[in-house]
């Protein structure tokens, strides 16, 4: 009971995160940069002081940091400018859809075998995120806002694939957050720059709780999870968003929304719930 109580914690926390941002953003408390920067200052803060507490080191000077740090800022950056359009529900399912298809066409590039089930659950997937982002009359996806989300999953995959083979997930995102910050301070020079107290409040609140102590949370909960147990609780994420955006931010859930969810979460879980591919040994 103690670990599905965690679970659906940190799924809420994850999903928080879009409301949040969809929030503050297009409320015009804050403007994206802005968010996108408080948002990793405020995790970073957090994160350090739960690898001081719990007296790990915080990998900074390795190698592959700068991958960690590109890739962390290529998601925050499009995730939150496509909040300035985008609808806190179907940004989730974007960004989602769009990080398990990139993972498996990359699998599969570098030589795994995908069984029928994967090949099938990735192309019922991907045809759930065309039906997002085809351009057609009456859809309300804004298609640039689209694109950007598309862009912060393509970030996110590469941030998950750069961490594979961490000995200390947590110690290492810490790290990610630190290197990543003076580069997302470029976005913050120009003119346009809102930050209120209610705008500001809200990114802090995004970054040091919902992102930092949820990521503690789930890597804490990870290890108890089977692989596919935590590959398949995470399709409530973006049902959470879309069911969270329509009852606090009074969003739409329309047939093309519930059709299209239904096709990316289906598609993924059909995959993930499939044996694991044999690598290509040729």
């Amino acid at each position: 009971m103690r670990l599905i109580l965690l679970t659906s914690i940190t799924m809420i926390a994850f999903a928080a995160n879009s409301l949040l941002n969809r929030m503050a953003v297009e409320s015009g408390a804050i403007d994206t940069s802005s968010f996108a920067v408080i948002r990793v200052l405020s995790g970073a803060i957090m994160l350090c002081l739960i690898v001081t507490v719990q007296r790990r080191g915080l990998p900074v000077m390795v190698p592959r940091r700068l991958m960690g740090a590109f890739s962390l800022v290529a998601y925050m950056v499009g995730f939150s400018l496509a909040y300035a359009t985008l609808e806190a529900g179907l940004g989730a399912l974007i960004l989602f859809g769009t990080v398990q298809v990139a993972m498996f066409g990359w699998s599969a590039w570098r030589g795994e075998r995908p069984l029928p089930q994967h090949i099938m659950g990735a192309g019922i997937a991907f045809g759930g995120l065309m039906l997002v982002l085809w351009p057609r009359e009456g859809v309300s996806a804004d298609i640039i806002g689209a694109l950007l989300m598309v862009g912060a999953g393509l970030g996110w995959a590469a941030y998950t694939l750069a961490g594979k083979g961490a000995r200390d997930p947590l110690s290492e995102t810490a790290a990610n957050f630190v290197v990543a910050l003076p580069i997302l301070l470029v976005f913050l020079v120009g003119a346009g720059l809102v930050v209120s107290p209610i705008g500001a409040g809200l990114a802090i609140l995004s970054g040091a709780v919902t992102s930092g102590l949820g990521y503690a949370l789930w890597y804490h909960i990870l290890p108890q999870l089977k692989g596919q147990t935590a590959a398949v609780v995470q399709l409530s994420v973006p049902i959470i968003a879309i069911l969270a955006g329509a009852l606090l931010l009074d969003e739409a859930i329309t047939r093309d929304t519930v059709l299209a969810a239904t096709l990316v979460l289906g598609g993924i879980a059909l995959s993930v719930s499939s044996p694991t591919p044999q690598a290509d040994r040729k």
